[in-house]
């Protein structure tokens, strides 16, 4: 009886331990090597020294080798870089400027900077933490709702986990062993749709609560219409043009999603070197806001400091990647071992003889699935879910059928969509909603965590509406991959 449980134990101490507070990778890896060393004491045959002396092997095929996942690094350099380098705040100051006569403009911007800087990197915290430290204050300056401005600075910092190029999706492509990039395809259209409906929402609410967010002031900003295309070519299209090398290589199928990485990585090189040495050097300025008390006796930095800025950038750039980069891989080397003796010990059979026992049919076990998932996005981040979930669920997921809806070919596909849009949730849902305190601890006084919570409602609400538009008609998810990948 103790084995046929096992899996189930295994299952219930690690939800158990999850909540202590102790790195998630160490509690990962510590439950699968302790229900190892249990299971060969209880039953050699169910697992045993052999098995136990492969799982470095293991590790090292799944992660080591795995050359899908060096993609990875390189998408948290590109996003880090654009942070630093002072390319995303000047892209923000001329959104702020271009959309100043739209109602909400903006909260507008933080939108549209959110959607860019997703299709530049999947790091959520660095993107919420950075609009909330440029847009927040300006937002807060300019009597905007603090309820509306957090929630639109968290939930348009959170769509990086769905708008290719997702760190997010290039894992659950390598836990599926499905194609990374037919995954960017499909999670395009979901991800434009979600911030397509922020969008909507703030001008709706705007326009009917003019209180909520006051318009620019005409002063701001560039004062002649060649100022102002000088801006738009200097903050806009750079990265713009950045973002359509990367995604267009993918979709064209001119370079795998790792080559298309690599291209972002030494693009945002360029870039950064453009912003902070060259355009400097030729006298070419950031269009900024005006200030009432401009310091007239502050002297431009020398060609020299320009580069040696350069350099403590990049180091910065490259520290706080190998930071970031460790801690995900941290994770990954606990979720491959939890994984492995979990399969070993027979967990697999368990969880499906578990949902056939429940006499689901194939819509039953996606609600089921999807409940779940968002339950524990109250609890847990993105990637202890996914590296979690998925591995368990894999074989079930597989096996669904839903008929005339949905070709089985398509399933696995739809269902990691579905997946990523009810993982977005789990970045803004309280009590651990990760963008909420990530927000937090970097906003103005006046914006209190009850202004937090309020603002990320309708944007809950919103995503739960993509969630059941992408569920009902697939072909939103769909219809591109067929398009272009036959």
């Amino acid at each position: 009886m103790i084995v046929d449980i096992l899996p189930l134990l295994m299952f219930a101490a690690l939800a158990l331990l999850l909540f202590s507070g102790f790195p998630v990778a160490f509690i990962l890896a510590g439950v699968g090597l302790a229900f190892a060393l249990i299971a060969i004491q209880i039953d050699p045959w169910l697992f045993d020294w052999q098995q136990f002396n492969a799982i470095p092997v293991r590790i090292h095929g799944a992660i080591s080798e795995n050359l899908i996942l060096t993609a990875i690094p390189m998408f948290i350099f590109m996003g880090t870089m654009l942070e630093k380098s002072g390319v995303a705040k000047d892209l923000l100051n001329c959104l702020q400027v271009l959309l100043r006569r739209v109602p909400g403009g903006l909260a507008l911007s933080v939108v549209i900077m959110g959607t860019i800087l997703a299709a530049t990197t999947g790091i959520i915290g660095a993107s919420v933490i950075m609009m909330s430290l440029l847009a927040l204050p300006v937002m807060m300056e300019k009597g905007y709702s603090p309820s509306l401005s957090s929630g639109a600075v968290a939930a348009s910092g959170t769509l990086g986990i769905l708008i290719p190029p997702s760190i997010m999706l290039v894992i659950m492509a390598d836990l599926l062993s499905k194609s990374v990039g037919n995954l960017f395809v499909a999670a395009l259209f979901p991800g434009l749709m979600l911030a397509s409906f922020y969008v909507i929402y703030i001008i709706i609410a705007c326009w009917l609560k003019p209180e909520l967010a006051p318009k620019l002031d005409a002063k701001v900003g560039p004062k002649t219409k060649t100022a102002l295309i000088a801006m738009v070519f200097r903050s806009f299209v750079p990265p713009v043009v950045l973002i359509f090398i990367v995604l267009g290589s993918i979709l064209g199928g001119l370079a795998t999603p790792t080559e298309a990485a690599s291209v972002g990585a030494f693009g945002a090189v360029l870039l950064s070197v453009v912003n902070i040495v060259i355009l400097p050097a030729l006298g070419v300025k950031p269009i900024e806001f005006e200030k009432e008390n401009p310091d007239a006796n502050k002297t431009e930095p020398t060609l020299g400091q320009r580069i040696k800025q350069f350099g403590f950038t990049l180091y910065d750039v490259v520290m706080r990647s190998a930071l970031t980069n460790a801690m995900i891989f941290g994770i990954f080397i606990g979720a491959t071992l939890f994984a492995f003796v979990f399969r070993q010990i027979g967990g697999e059979e368990v969880v499906v003889h578990l949902f056939d026992s429940l006499g689901l049919d194939s819509w039953g076990v996606l609600f089921a699935l999807m409940g779940l998932v968002f339950v524990l996005g109250f609890f847990f981040d993105w990637i202890e879910i996914t590296l979690i979930v998925l591995p368990v669920f894999a074989p079930i997921i597989a096996g669904l059928d839903f008929g005339d809806h949905l070709a089985k070919v398509d399933v696995v596909y739809w269902f990691a969509i579905l997946m990523a849009i009810n993982l977005q949730t789990s970045f803004l849902t309280p009590p651990f909603g990760f963008a909420l305190f990530y927000l937090k601890a970097v906003a103005p006084p006046q914006v209190k965590i009850q202004h937090i919570y309020k603002g990320i409602i309708p944007f809950v609400l919103l995503q739960l509406l993509g969630l059941i538009m992408v569920m009902l008609f697939p072909e939103i998810a769909l219809w591109l991959p067929r398009v272009m990948l036959g």
